[in-house]
């Protein structure tokens, strides 16, 4: 079993980690470094249950090599609630009902999170644009499109 040695940043700390070159973002964030809100779910890039903010961008984190990340900045859903409150996303998205079942919120919320990093103001469109990689099977999207917009609005935390 190969290894490489990577440092990175996730959720604002600086790690060094020995990894496997043959382990996903997404193994190597639940299994070693046991942050597990981001969710498993089809495993290839489909669903976005599993994305992460990686350099400023949304990535499926099943899709990326735990051995890619040397130098990287990696957000996980985590980060959001950092200082112990609710991010401002994370509240807008309970106010507007777009968490039901949850298995896709922590994905759909850094996806938003990171469309509304690169513009604080997006349109409908746009939001549903940023959100095409990210299913969910319960709300329906026009929830999540209210809590994202809503988001947007009067500034962000």
């Amino acid at each position: 079993m190969n290894t490489v040695s990577v440092t990175f940043t996730i959720n604002g700390e600086k790690e060094t980690r020995q990894v496997r070159t043959d382990m996903t973002l997404l193994k190597f964030i639940r299994e070693t470094l046991l942050l597990t809100g981001t969710k498993e779910g089809c495993g290839e890039g489909e669903c976005g249950a599993c994305t992460v903010i990686m350099n400023g961008k949304a990535v499926h984190s099943c899709m990326v090599l735990a051995a890619e990340i040397d130098g990287a900045d990696i957000q996980t859903v985590e980060s959001l609630a950092g200082s112990g409150e609710l991010d401002k996303l994370q509240l807008k998205f309970m106010e507007h009902g777009a968490v039901q079942c949850g298995f896709c919120t922590p994905g759909m919320l850094m996806t938003a999170k990171a469309l509304l990093n690169s513009n604080p103001n997006p349109t409908k469109a746009q939001i549903k644009e940023a959100i095409a990689g990210n299913l969910c099977r319960c709300t329906g999207y026009k929830q999540i499109i209210a809590a994202i917009q809503d988001s947007s609005r009067g500034g962000r935390k």
